[in-house]
């Protein structure tokens, strides 16, 4: 039956395969080998499977090293872009710094520009009560000397009538004539010195008159620049105090209880500053509309004191001074050790081995020693419930119960622990929960 099959076949392939022989000469003779057709076919086929095979295998090497490639490319230019995007946010972290500092250099030159005019505000005020003090006895000794001329008038009537009223043809004339000439010209002089004094006093008046309205030209003035002095500090402190509350609530910090806590902490009063006073009648009262905006721009100027030292407090510095390379970011990521995407609950800073690490801020190291997956890790507990971790380190420089201050080096970079190379993972930690480190970071570099 299988040789009848193979017959037909052959039979059915000959006119397109026909029968071959393969001659195989040697020193004992001559031999053959039939190919039959469906031998040949078979050759074909093979052949044909073996030439498919290598085209798949080809292709789909080709295919792999094609997309290889543009994951590659894919990887590159996403790392171009985060590194570009890097050097936009350090320029614009520049930029915020530079603003930052000339709006602190304008709010001390206002400062000193309020103060002068303060100053020179309660000399204007000292002058003019001396000038309305010098007006009231001026008019008190006008009044003095218009009654005492009015009194020698009366005194020069009653005389001239009791001369006029004398008809005694007895008495010598001559004698009354002298007398009379005499009262009259002691008369005459004394009403030409006192109409001399009260045209001086008219004058002098005048003069303090025309001295007062001056002054209060004046003072209009000094309270018109004390107006916008007062406009520029209330502005400047609203500029000072956004970043700041926004940069404590963007980490999650209540900062009515932090700044409680800081005013605790700091309960001293007194200082250079004080409510501004501005006198209206020269009895040297304070007006209830400047004394208010006074009282309350100083209650901002103490809230932004208190946010700065509250910011003190907290790890706004880079743990890291030396070159280094931003490597990962807080938030979810894939495991780079391959156990799929995972929170990432702090930020990666790569650099060489030995590296210092800088505390960020002033606290108390809790731990310093070996920790699974942290390596050789410090963790330094900070005021407001804040915490700091710095993991993956070669070397520990400080012991459990040390006090550090912000810029003390407690270790040196590394690669101990869970990791692919060597870099720092630092961790910021608000009552145990983890936030973003670049939060504190970023404010330390944009507000300060």
């Amino acid at each position: 039956m299988k040789t009848r099959l193979f017959s037909a076949l052959d039979h059915a392939l000959e006119r397109k395969l026909p029968e071959q022989r393969l001659f195989l000469k040697s020193e004992d003779g001559t031999r053959f080998i039939r190919l039959r057709p469906t031998m040949q076919a078979g050759i074909v086929l093979g052949g044909a499977a073996i030439a498919c095979w290598t085209f798949v295998v080809t292709a789909i090497f080709l295919m792999d090293t094609i997309s290889a490639g543009n994951a590659r490319e894919q990887a590159q230019r996403e790392r171009a872009i985060y590194e570009a995007r890097l050097n936009a946010l350090s320029n614009e972290r520049d930029d915020r710094a530079v603003e930052a500092s000339a709006a602190h250099d304008r709010f001390y030159v206002a400062l000193e520009q309020i103060s002068e005019m303060q100053s020179s505000l309660l000399a204007s005020e000292d002058r003019r009560n001396e000038l309305e003090t010098g007006i009231e006895v001026i008019q008190t000794t006008l009044r003095k000397t218009m009654k005492d001329r009015d009194a020698a008038r009366d005194e020069t009537e009653v005389l001239l009538a009791q001369i006029n009223a004398e008809g005694n043809p007895d008495a010598p004339l001559l004698a009354r004539a002298k007398s009379t000439d005499g009262s009259v010209s002691f008369l005459t002089d004394a009403l030409e010195q006192t109409a001399a004094e009260r045209d001086q006093i008219s004058r002098d008046a005048q003069d303090a008159i025309d001295i007062a309205e001056e002054l209060r030209f004046t003072l209009k003035m000094n309270e018109d620049r004390n107006e916008q002095i007062f406009t520029r500090l209330e502005e400047a402190v609203t500029v000072s105090l956004e970043p700041l509350d926004k940069m404590f609530r963007a980490a999650g910090m209540p900062t009515e209880s932090i700044l409680r806590e800081v005013r605790r902490g700091y309960s001293g009063q007194g200082g250079p500053l004080l409510p501004a006073t501005m006198s209206t009648s020269g009895g040297g009262t304070i007006t209830d509309k400047t004394s208010t905006r006074a009282n309350r721009l100083l209650k901002e100027l103490d809230r932004i004191n208190l946010f700065r030292i509250a910011a003190d407090k907290s790890p706004v510095a880079m743990p890291v001074k030396s070159a280094f390379r931003f490597t990962s970011p807080f938030g979810y990521r894939k495991d780079p050790k391959g156990a799929g995407r995972r929170m990432h609950a702090g930020v990666d800073f790569a650099g060489a081995r030995g590296t210092a690490i800088y505390a960020t801020a002033d606290g108390v190291v809790t731990h310093a020693g070996w920790q699974s997956g942290y390596g050789r890790l410090v963790k330094i507990k900070h005021a407001f419930g804040i915490e700091t971790r710095y993991a993956h380190n070669s070397n520990i420089r400080v012991k459990v119960g040390q006090r550090v201050s912000r810029g003390d080096r407690i270790s040196d970079m590394g690669a101990t622990g869970r990791v692919t190379g060597t870099h720092l993972h630092y961790e910021v930690r608000l009552n145990g929960t983890p936030v973003n480190p670049m939060t504190y970071i970023k404010a330390g570099r944009d507000v300060f």
